[in-house]
Protein backbone atom coordinates (compact mmCIF):
# COMPACT_ATOMS: atom_id res chain seq x y z
CA UNK A 1 0.00 0.00 0.00
CA UNK A 2 1.72 3.38 -1.33
CA UNK A 3 1.73 5.94 1.87
CA UNK A 4 1.77 9.49 0.83
CA UNK A 5 2.33 12.18 3.13
CA UNK A 6 0.25 13.24 6.79
CA UNK A 7 -0.37 8.95 6.49
CA UNK A 8 -3.06 9.28 3.72
CA UNK A 9 -2.96 6.55 1.79
CA UNK A 10 -2.88 6.31 -1.84
CA UNK A 11 -6.20 4.86 -2.22
CA UNK A 12 -7.78 7.17 0.10
CA UNK A 13 -6.21 9.96 -1.51
CA UNK A 14 -7.75 9.45 -5.09
CA UNK A 15 -11.65 9.80 -3.08
CA UNK A 16 -10.78 13.03 -1.86
CA UNK A 17 -12.61 16.29 -3.20
CA UNK A 18 -10.27 18.37 -5.11
CA UNK A 19 -10.77 20.84 -1.63
CA UNK A 20 -9.57 17.69 0.65
CA UNK A 21 -6.85 17.08 -1.33
CA UNK A 22 -5.62 20.63 -1.54
CA UNK A 23 -5.76 20.92 2.58
CA UNK A 24 -3.89 17.59 2.34
CA UNK A 25 -1.46 18.98 -0.27
CA UNK A 26 -1.10 22.36 1.92
CA UNK A 27 -0.96 21.12 5.48
CA UNK A 28 2.93 20.87 5.78
CA UNK A 29 2.31 24.58 5.32
CA UNK A 30 1.12 24.57 8.90
CA UNK A 31 3.49 22.82 10.80
CA UNK A 32 5.61 24.80 13.39
CA UNK A 33 7.89 23.58 16.08
CA UNK A 34 7.41 27.06 17.91
CA UNK A 35 9.94 29.86 18.16
CA UNK A 36 10.75 29.22 22.03
CA UNK A 37 14.29 30.97 22.73
CA UNK A 38 13.78 33.16 20.49
CA UNK A 39 14.43 36.80 21.08
CA UNK A 40 11.73 38.25 18.86
CA UNK A 41 9.18 36.42 16.32
CA UNK A 42 8.03 36.53 13.04
CA UNK A 43 4.28 36.65 14.03
CA UNK A 44 2.28 39.05 11.48
CA UNK A 45 1.35 41.90 13.57
CA UNK A 46 4.11 41.73 16.18
CA UNK A 47 5.78 45.31 16.52
CA UNK A 48 8.73 43.91 17.70
CA UNK A 49 8.73 40.81 14.73
CA UNK A 50 12.14 40.77 12.68
CA UNK A 51 12.62 43.44 10.49
CA UNK A 52 11.24 41.11 7.30
CA UNK A 53 11.91 41.64 3.51
CA UNK A 54 11.18 39.63 0.70
CA UNK A 55 13.84 39.18 -1.93
CA UNK A 56 11.99 37.56 -4.45
CA UNK A 57 8.47 38.13 -5.29
CA UNK A 58 6.43 38.70 -7.98
CA UNK A 59 3.63 40.76 -9.56
CA UNK A 60 0.82 39.32 -12.28
CA UNK A 61 0.68 42.04 -15.08
CA UNK A 62 -2.40 42.85 -16.82
CA UNK A 63 -2.95 40.38 -19.88
CA UNK A 64 -2.89 43.21 -22.23
CA UNK A 65 0.23 45.09 -21.44
CA UNK A 66 2.64 44.15 -24.05
CA UNK A 67 -0.30 44.15 -26.90
CA UNK A 68 -1.09 47.22 -25.97
CA UNK A 69 2.08 49.26 -25.75
CA UNK A 70 5.04 47.23 -27.71
CA UNK A 71 6.23 48.74 -31.23
CA UNK A 72 3.70 47.43 -33.70
CA UNK A 73 6.31 45.97 -35.90
CA UNK A 74 6.19 43.47 -33.16
CA UNK A 75 3.02 42.30 -31.76
CA UNK A 76 2.57 39.45 -33.78
CA UNK A 77 5.64 37.59 -31.98
CA UNK A 78 4.00 38.74 -28.39
CA UNK A 79 3.55 35.28 -26.60
CA UNK A 80 0.55 33.71 -27.18
CA UNK A 81 -2.68 31.27 -26.62
CA UNK A 82 -3.56 29.05 -29.70
CA UNK A 83 -6.10 26.73 -30.08
CA UNK A 84 -5.49 23.38 -32.48
CA UNK A 85 -8.08 21.33 -34.24
CA UNK A 86 -8.81 19.25 -31.73
CA UNK A 87 -9.16 21.94 -29.19
CA UNK A 88 -6.87 21.77 -27.04
CA UNK A 89 -4.82 25.12 -25.87
CA UNK A 90 -1.31 25.85 -25.80
CA UNK A 91 0.88 28.70 -24.79
CA UNK A 92 2.85 29.78 -27.58
CA UNK A 93 6.13 31.69 -26.89
CA UNK A 94 9.21 32.35 -29.20
CA UNK A 95 11.98 31.14 -27.50
CA UNK A 96 9.45 28.03 -25.09
CA UNK A 97 8.68 24.69 -26.44
CA UNK A 98 4.88 25.18 -27.42
CA UNK A 99 3.86 23.90 -23.34
CA UNK A 100 -0.49 22.27 -23.58
CA UNK A 101 -2.55 24.18 -21.12
CA UNK A 102 -4.15 21.81 -18.56
CA UNK A 103 -7.60 22.86 -16.94
CA UNK A 104 -6.50 22.92 -13.01
CA UNK A 105 -9.30 22.42 -10.55
CA UNK A 106 -7.91 24.48 -7.80
CA UNK A 107 -9.56 24.48 -4.45
CA UNK A 108 -9.00 26.18 -1.16
CA UNK A 109 -5.22 28.24 -0.48
CA UNK A 110 -4.26 26.87 -4.00
CA UNK A 111 -6.94 28.85 -5.88
CA UNK A 112 -6.43 31.82 -3.14
CA UNK A 113 -2.47 32.04 -4.36
CA UNK A 114 -3.57 32.09 -8.02
CA UNK A 115 -5.85 35.36 -7.43
CA UNK A 116 -3.25 37.25 -5.54
CA UNK A 117 -0.11 38.96 -6.52
CA UNK A 118 -1.99 41.92 -8.74
CA UNK A 119 -0.54 45.11 -9.13
CA UNK A 120 -3.12 47.02 -7.05
CA UNK A 121 -0.23 48.36 -4.10
CA UNK A 122 -2.75 48.66 -1.32
CA UNK A 123 -3.88 45.17 -2.15
CA UNK A 124 0.17 43.82 -1.92
CA UNK A 125 0.80 45.30 1.00
CA UNK A 126 -2.23 43.98 3.10
CA UNK A 127 -1.27 40.87 1.69
CA UNK A 128 1.83 41.19 3.01
CA UNK A 129 0.93 42.45 6.43
CA UNK A 130 -0.62 38.90 6.36
CA UNK A 131 2.96 37.43 6.09
CA UNK A 132 4.54 40.05 7.96
CA UNK A 133 6.39 41.76 5.63
CA UNK A 134 7.42 45.33 5.80
CA UNK A 135 8.99 45.39 2.01
CA UNK A 136 9.52 43.35 -1.16
CA UNK A 137 11.51 43.12 -4.08
CA UNK A 138 9.80 42.46 -7.25
CA UNK A 139 10.13 40.26 -10.33
CA UNK A 140 8.10 39.80 -13.39
CA UNK A 141 5.43 37.14 -13.31
CA UNK A 142 4.21 36.64 -17.29
CA UNK A 143 6.96 39.18 -17.91
CA UNK A 144 9.93 36.35 -17.48
CA UNK A 145 8.95 35.53 -20.89
CA UNK A 146 10.50 38.79 -21.70
CA UNK A 147 13.69 36.68 -22.46
CA UNK A 148 12.65 34.05 -24.26
CA UNK A 149 13.97 34.97 -27.69
CA UNK A 150 17.13 35.45 -29.04
CA UNK A 151 16.10 38.26 -30.44
CA UNK A 152 17.63 40.99 -28.07
CA UNK A 153 15.99 43.98 -29.10
CA UNK A 154 12.68 42.62 -29.17
CA UNK A 155 13.34 41.78 -25.99
CA UNK A 156 14.76 44.88 -24.93
CA UNK A 157 11.42 46.45 -25.88
CA UNK A 158 9.36 44.26 -23.67
CA UNK A 159 11.22 45.03 -20.83
CA UNK A 160 11.02 48.77 -21.58
CA UNK A 161 6.97 48.48 -21.48
CA UNK A 162 7.11 46.31 -18.70
CA UNK A 163 9.80 48.73 -16.86
CA UNK A 164 7.74 51.82 -17.74
CA UNK A 165 4.60 49.89 -16.32
CA UNK A 166 6.77 49.59 -13.45
CA UNK A 167 7.24 52.91 -12.52
CA UNK A 168 3.83 54.32 -13.04
CA UNK A 169 2.50 51.41 -10.87
CA UNK A 170 4.96 51.06 -8.15
CA UNK A 171 7.07 54.25 -8.45
CA UNK A 172 5.11 55.89 -5.62
CA UNK A 173 5.94 53.09 -3.17
CA UNK A 174 9.69 52.19 -4.29
CA UNK A 175 10.36 52.68 -0.29
CA UNK A 176 8.79 49.47 0.60
CA UNK A 177 7.83 47.92 -2.77
CA UNK A 178 10.61 47.80 -5.13
CA UNK A 179 10.17 45.79 -8.85
CA UNK A 180 14.23 45.61 -10.47
CA UNK A 181 14.56 47.15 -13.85
CA UNK A 182 14.62 44.19 -16.61
CA UNK A 183 17.34 44.27 -18.78
CA UNK A 184 18.15 42.33 -21.97
CA UNK A 185 21.75 42.18 -22.14
CA UNK A 186 22.39 40.27 -25.94
CA UNK A 187 22.65 43.55 -27.45
CA UNK A 188 25.31 45.76 -25.19
CA UNK A 189 24.17 48.87 -26.42
CA UNK A 190 20.48 48.81 -26.02
CA UNK A 191 21.43 47.38 -22.32
CA UNK A 192 23.68 50.18 -21.51
CA UNK A 193 20.94 52.62 -22.41
CA UNK A 194 17.99 50.56 -20.32
CA UNK A 195 20.54 50.33 -17.28
CA UNK A 196 20.84 54.59 -17.96
CA UNK A 197 17.48 54.91 -17.97
CA UNK A 198 15.71 53.03 -15.70
CA UNK A 199 18.75 54.41 -12.88
CA UNK A 200 17.31 57.95 -13.34
CA UNK A 201 14.04 56.60 -12.43
CA UNK A 202 14.68 55.58 -9.35
CA UNK A 203 14.88 51.50 -9.14
CA UNK A 204 16.79 49.93 -6.88
CA UNK A 205 18.33 46.70 -8.92
CA UNK A 206 18.22 45.25 -12.22
CA UNK A 207 16.87 41.91 -13.57
CA UNK A 208 19.22 40.43 -16.07
CA UNK A 209 18.80 37.16 -17.85
CA UNK A 210 21.10 34.25 -16.89
CA UNK A 211 22.92 34.07 -20.13
CA UNK A 212 22.90 37.09 -22.72
CA UNK A 213 22.00 34.72 -25.33
CA UNK A 214 19.02 32.87 -24.84
CA UNK A 215 18.98 29.25 -25.66
CA UNK A 216 20.98 25.94 -24.68
CA UNK A 217 23.92 28.09 -25.60
CA UNK A 218 27.44 26.63 -26.77
CA UNK A 219 31.13 27.91 -26.21
CA UNK A 220 30.82 30.16 -29.23
CA UNK A 221 27.79 31.97 -27.88
CA UNK A 222 28.73 35.71 -26.43
CA UNK A 223 28.63 35.13 -22.45
CA UNK A 224 29.35 37.81 -19.47
CA UNK A 225 33.38 36.67 -19.19
CA UNK A 226 33.59 38.39 -22.78
CA UNK A 227 35.69 41.40 -22.26
CA UNK A 228 33.11 43.06 -24.46
CA UNK A 229 31.02 43.06 -21.76
CA UNK A 230 33.62 45.17 -19.50
CA UNK A 231 31.68 48.13 -21.27
CA UNK A 232 28.42 46.74 -19.23
CA UNK A 233 29.72 46.17 -16.10
CA UNK A 234 31.30 49.74 -15.81
CA UNK A 235 27.64 51.13 -16.63
CA UNK A 236 26.23 49.19 -13.62
CA UNK A 237 28.99 49.93 -11.51
CA UNK A 238 28.60 53.61 -12.42
CA UNK A 239 24.68 53.34 -11.65
CA UNK A 240 25.63 51.51 -7.92
CA UNK A 241 22.59 49.49 -8.37
CA UNK A 242 22.57 45.65 -7.81
CA UNK A 243 21.58 43.39 -10.30
CA UNK A 244 19.96 39.71 -10.06
CA UNK A 245 19.71 36.76 -11.91
CA UNK A 246 16.44 34.89 -11.70
CA UNK A 247 15.89 31.51 -12.57
CA UNK A 248 14.42 30.26 -15.96
CA UNK A 249 15.72 33.38 -17.27
CA UNK A 250 18.41 31.89 -19.84
CA UNK A 251 16.93 29.06 -21.29
CA UNK A 252 13.85 27.21 -21.70
CA UNK A 253 13.26 25.15 -18.59
CA UNK A 254 11.09 22.50 -20.35
CA UNK A 255 13.73 20.32 -21.20
CA UNK A 256 12.49 17.24 -20.42
CA UNK A 257 9.22 15.68 -20.75
CA UNK A 258 7.48 12.24 -19.61
CA UNK A 259 7.13 10.54 -15.93
CA UNK A 260 9.00 12.81 -13.63
CA UNK A 261 9.41 15.81 -15.81
CA UNK A 262 7.81 18.44 -13.89
CA UNK A 263 10.59 17.60 -11.18
CA UNK A 264 13.24 17.77 -13.80
CA UNK A 265 12.49 20.25 -15.03
CA UNK A 266 12.43 22.35 -11.83
CA UNK A 267 15.78 21.34 -10.41
CA UNK A 268 18.08 20.40 -13.87
CA UNK A 269 16.63 22.86 -16.49
CA UNK A 270 14.90 25.88 -14.09
CA UNK A 271 17.47 25.98 -10.83
CA UNK A 272 20.56 25.14 -11.87
CA UNK A 273 21.85 27.33 -14.75
CA UNK A 274 21.38 29.59 -12.37
CA UNK A 275 24.74 28.95 -10.83
CA UNK A 276 26.54 29.72 -14.32
CA UNK A 277 26.55 33.76 -14.15
CA UNK A 278 27.72 33.18 -10.78
CA UNK A 279 30.55 31.37 -11.10
CA UNK A 280 30.97 33.25 -14.49
CA UNK A 281 31.12 36.86 -11.85
CA UNK A 282 33.96 35.29 -9.59
CA UNK A 283 36.48 33.22 -11.51
CA UNK A 284 36.81 35.71 -14.68
CA UNK A 285 38.37 38.11 -13.40
CA UNK A 286 35.48 40.77 -13.37
CA UNK A 287 34.81 41.44 -10.13
CA UNK A 288 39.04 42.71 -9.89
CA UNK A 289 38.21 45.16 -12.79
CA UNK A 290 34.80 46.30 -11.53
CA UNK A 291 35.13 45.81 -7.14
CA UNK A 292 31.95 47.95 -6.78
CA UNK A 293 29.57 45.34 -8.47
CA UNK A 294 26.98 43.19 -6.06
CA UNK A 295 25.15 40.68 -7.48
CA UNK A 296 22.44 37.81 -6.37
CA UNK A 297 21.04 34.75 -7.80
CA UNK A 298 16.99 34.88 -7.62
CA UNK A 299 14.73 31.48 -6.24
CA UNK A 300 17.57 29.12 -6.57
CA UNK A 301 18.00 28.30 -3.51
CA UNK A 302 20.56 28.06 -1.48
CA UNK A 303 22.00 24.53 -0.64
CA UNK A 304 24.13 24.59 -3.34
CA UNK A 305 26.34 27.55 -2.58
CA UNK A 306 28.71 25.81 -0.07
CA UNK A 307 29.29 23.25 -2.72
CA UNK A 308 29.66 25.91 -5.07
CA UNK A 309 31.89 27.73 -3.43
CA UNK A 310 34.39 24.53 -2.78
CA UNK A 311 34.11 23.77 -6.21
CA UNK A 312 35.27 27.35 -7.54
CA UNK A 313 37.93 27.07 -5.36
CA UNK A 314 39.41 23.32 -5.95
CA UNK A 315 39.26 24.51 -9.64
CA UNK A 316 41.55 27.61 -8.72
CA UNK A 317 44.10 25.84 -6.82
CA UNK A 318 44.69 22.64 -8.56
CA UNK A 319 43.98 23.87 -12.21
CA UNK A 320 45.94 27.20 -11.76
CA UNK A 321 47.95 26.10 -14.55
CA UNK A 322 44.58 26.44 -16.74
CA UNK A 323 43.09 29.44 -15.32
CA UNK A 324 43.70 33.05 -16.56
CA UNK A 325 43.77 35.37 -15.15
CA UNK A 326 45.22 34.81 -11.98
CA UNK A 327 42.87 36.59 -9.00
CA UNK A 328 43.32 38.93 -6.41
CA UNK A 329 41.39 36.69 -4.40
CA UNK A 330 39.99 33.31 -3.85
CA UNK A 331 36.92 32.61 -6.01
CA UNK A 332 34.69 32.11 -2.70
CA UNK A 333 36.07 35.22 -1.60
CA UNK A 334 34.96 37.14 -4.21
CA UNK A 335 31.42 35.79 -3.17
CA UNK A 336 31.02 36.47 -0.01
CA UNK A 337 32.19 40.15 -0.87
CA UNK A 338 29.84 40.65 -3.78
CA UNK A 339 27.15 37.98 -4.31
CA UNK A 340 24.01 36.37 -2.66
CA UNK A 341 21.44 34.41 -2.64
CA UNK A 342 17.47 34.15 -2.29
CA UNK A 343 15.94 31.12 -1.16
CA UNK A 344 12.39 29.96 0.44
CA UNK A 345 12.50 27.03 2.19
CA UNK A 346 16.26 25.25 2.08
CA UNK A 347 17.38 23.33 5.15
CA UNK A 348 20.51 22.18 3.16
CA UNK A 349 22.21 25.82 2.82
CA UNK A 350 20.54 27.11 6.16
CA UNK A 351 22.73 23.89 7.89
CA UNK A 352 25.63 25.15 6.21
CA UNK A 353 25.66 28.51 6.53
CA UNK A 354 27.26 29.27 9.27
CA UNK A 355 30.27 26.49 8.53
CA UNK A 356 30.90 27.97 5.26
CA UNK A 357 30.96 31.84 6.66
CA UNK A 358 27.60 33.03 4.68
CA UNK A 359 25.36 34.65 6.90
CA UNK A 360 25.94 38.03 5.08
CA UNK A 361 24.83 36.49 1.64
CA UNK A 362 21.77 34.55 2.25
CA UNK A 363 18.47 36.46 1.67
CA UNK A 364 15.20 35.17 2.71
CA UNK A 365 11.89 35.45 0.36
CA UNK A 366 8.66 34.02 0.04
CA UNK A 367 8.03 34.14 -3.51
CA UNK A 368 4.80 35.75 -3.33
CA UNK A 369 2.54 34.85 -4.80
CA UNK A 370 3.70 31.33 -6.39
CA UNK A 371 3.23 27.94 -5.42
CA UNK A 372 6.24 27.18 -4.36
CA UNK A 373 6.34 29.71 -1.86
CA UNK A 374 5.48 30.34 2.13
CA UNK A 375 2.57 32.99 1.84
CA UNK A 376 0.61 33.46 3.62
CA UNK A 377 2.27 30.65 6.03
CA UNK A 378 5.90 32.57 6.08
CA UNK A 379 5.96 32.70 9.65
CA UNK A 380 5.58 28.41 10.22
CA UNK A 381 8.01 27.94 7.62
CA UNK A 382 10.70 30.45 8.97
CA UNK A 383 10.12 28.77 12.31
CA UNK A 384 10.25 25.09 10.83
CA UNK A 385 13.98 26.18 9.55
CA UNK A 386 15.51 28.48 11.22
CA UNK A 387 15.63 27.49 14.97
CA UNK A 388 19.40 26.62 14.48
CA UNK A 389 20.62 30.18 13.80
CA UNK A 390 21.46 32.86 16.09
CA UNK A 391 19.35 36.11 16.48
CA UNK A 392 22.17 37.87 14.30
CA UNK A 393 22.16 35.20 11.84
CA UNK A 394 17.74 35.42 11.47
CA UNK A 395 17.98 39.20 11.81
CA UNK A 396 20.44 38.83 8.52
CA UNK A 397 18.60 36.60 6.57
CA UNK A 398 15.37 37.30 7.56
CA UNK A 399 15.79 40.83 6.51
CA UNK A 400 18.86 43.08 7.05
CA UNK A 401 20.92 41.50 4.08
CA UNK A 402 18.24 42.46 1.18
CA UNK A 403 17.85 45.91 2.89
CA UNK A 404 21.38 46.34 2.73
CA UNK A 405 21.83 44.86 -1.05
CA UNK A 406 18.59 46.70 -2.29
CA UNK A 407 19.10 50.07 -0.38
CA UNK A 408 16.02 50.16 1.76
CA UNK A 409 15.83 52.35 4.97
CA UNK A 410 15.52 50.36 7.93
CA UNK A 411 14.60 53.05 10.25
CA UNK A 412 11.66 54.07 7.45
CA UNK A 413 10.15 50.68 6.76
CA UNK A 414 9.97 50.37 11.21
CA UNK A 415 8.42 53.45 11.26
CA UNK A 416 5.68 51.95 8.86
CA UNK A 417 4.63 49.64 11.02
CA UNK A 418 3.92 52.24 13.82
CA UNK A 419 2.04 54.09 11.40
CA UNK A 420 0.31 51.09 9.46
CA UNK A 421 -0.76 50.40 13.20
CA UNK A 422 -1.93 53.33 14.06
CA UNK A 423 -4.35 52.78 10.81
CA UNK A 424 -6.16 49.76 12.23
Amino acid sequence: MTTLASNVTKEAFETMSPLERSVHYNTNRYRSPGSEGWSRSVAPGDPDRYLMVSADCHVVEPPNLWVERIDEKYRHRLPRLEVDKDGVKWSITEGHHPMKLRDLKMEGEDLERSKVGKSDPAERLADHARDGLDAEVIFPNRGLSMWATPDALFSQAQCAVYNDWCYETFGAHFDRIAPLACVNTGDIDSAIGEIERTAKLGFRGLSLPCKPIWGAGGSSDANYNDREYDRLWACIQDTKMPFTFHVSTGKDPRGAKGNGGAIINYVVHSLAPTAEPIVVLCSSGILDRFPGLRFASIEAGIGWVPWMLRAMDEAYEHHHFWVFPKLSMLPSEFYRKHGSASFQEDPPGIDLMREYNLSDNFMWANDYPHHEGSWPHSQQAIERHMGKLNDDERAKVLGLNAARLFGFDVAKLLAYRTADAGGK
